[in-house]
């Protein structure tokens, strides 16, 4: 059933290393770092979400207990908030490690990755840049200017990165996309 995503993903992920390569001196991601996952809404397309649901499905029945959990709680947070957009901790995440790595979604690909979003016109960083992390010795918070030269022109949005020649070769389509709780609701 996924046999045409996963082979996108390869791909897609041969693209993230050689743009992670180019910015390593930028990036301090590293095991056990977590920053991008404690606070998002976490946009999902239906394929990735169901690719989701898949890693779901293959965790030990531990870890899908807790992921579970996590997500009823989050779920009712969700019900009694009245912010716009809701911010939360992904539910997968379980002791600062992704409990679906493997089948993440393109936002949680492409975290910590500077770009240049043709679409909005502006530079986008990762939020981490305001924690002392990624970028950050190369940013002017005051000023809001970024002060490196080789900002990828790739926009890796994922609207962008659904619609992309390579999304093409895979016969992937750009479906529906929406906050990760919206797909986990009853």
């Amino acid at each position: 059933m996924f046999k045409n995503y996963e082979k996108f993903l390869s791909d897609f992920d041969e693209i993230l290393l050689l743009l992670k390569n180019q910015q390593k001196k930028y990036i301090r991601c590293k095991k056990g770092c977590s920053n991008c996952c404690e606070k998002g809404n976490y946009p999902f397309s239906q394929t990735e979400f169901a690719y989701l649901t898949e890693g779901f499905i293959n965790l030990p029945y531990e870890k899908k207990i807790i992921v579970q959990k996590n997500i009823q709680n989050l779920l009712q947070e969700k019900e009694y908030s009245d912010k716009e957009i809701f911010e939360h901790k992904c539910p997968f995440l379980i002791d600062k490690e992704c409990s679906v790595y493997k089948y993440r979604g393109i936002i949680c690909r492409t975290f910590g990755i500077c770009y240049y979003d043709d679409i909005s016109k502006y530079v986008r960083l990762p939020q981490c840049v305001y924690d002392g992390l990624n970028y950050s010795e190369y940013f002017d918070k005051e000023n809001n200017i970024l002060k490196i030269k080789n900002v990828p022109k790739i926009n890796l949005r994922i609207d962008r990165v659904l619609n992309s020649k390579l999304a093409q070769k895979y016969n992937l389509k750009c479906e529906e996309i929406r906050p990760m709780l919206d797909w986990l609701k009853k």
